[in-house]
């Protein structure tokens, strides 16, 4: 296998903006979203699209892949703070953070686009089952909270400040605080069994 060359500037730049674009337009339509419009957004030409992802699904994969990567990479990068407690709680406010700045509830419909999506969500949690371990051990947090806990609740805060009409772009951190503070081993009551 020949190893990828690197992309030249221009074409890394378009790449860029079809991503972006991408994301915008998945973010606004859902799956439903156009090759058209999402080159339209992107300020280049269809067929460039499609010199770049050979269908609309590989474009979506890229996407996707592209956004737990980022989180992949945080979290791995992480695992070397000097507190394991507060690297979890950085973990959790960007995951939080970066839901934020873009919509990505369309992902929920994504599952299983490209088979690249599963080792790279694998790869993701993983790394923040590393995380979570490293508070464990840590007493940070208590000692019956999973990775997949966490995994599960990165995207709570958001989902829960989507019920209020003209909430305020932070109101997101408020409920983050309150699950973190659930996680302290302070004051815990065992959890029911994860069945």
């Amino acid at each position: 296998m020949t190893p990828e060359r690197p992309l030249r500037a221009d074409a890394a730049r378009n790449r860029y903006a079809l991503l972006k674009a991408a994301s915008e337009e998945f973010a606004a339509h859902g799956l439903d979203a156009s090759v058209a419009d999402i080159a339209r957004r992107a300020g280049i030409g269809k067929g460039t699209v499609f010199r770049h992802f050979s269908t609309k699904d590989d474009l979506l994969a890229a996407v996707v892949i592209d956004r737990i990567d980022g989180l992949g990479l945080l979290a791995r990068d992480l695992l070397t703070a000097p507190d394991p407690g507060a690297a979890l709680l950085e973990f959790m406010e960007a995951a939080a953070g970066r839901q934020r700045q873009l919509d990505l509830s369309f992902l929920r419909d994504a599952h299983s686009v490209n088979d690249l999506l599963d080792d790279t969500r694998s790869e993701l949690f993983t790394a923040i089952t590393a995380l979570v371990e490293r508070a464990k051990d840590a007493g940070a947090i208590r000692p019956d909270i999973t990775g997949m806990d966490v995994i599960l609740l990165m995207c709570a805060p958001n989902h829960v400040v989507s019920f209020v009409p003209d909430a305020p772009p932070d109101l997101w951190r408020r409920y983050l605080g309150i699950i973190f503070d659930g996680l302290r081993p302070e004051g815990a009551r065992p959890l029911p069994a994860a069945s």
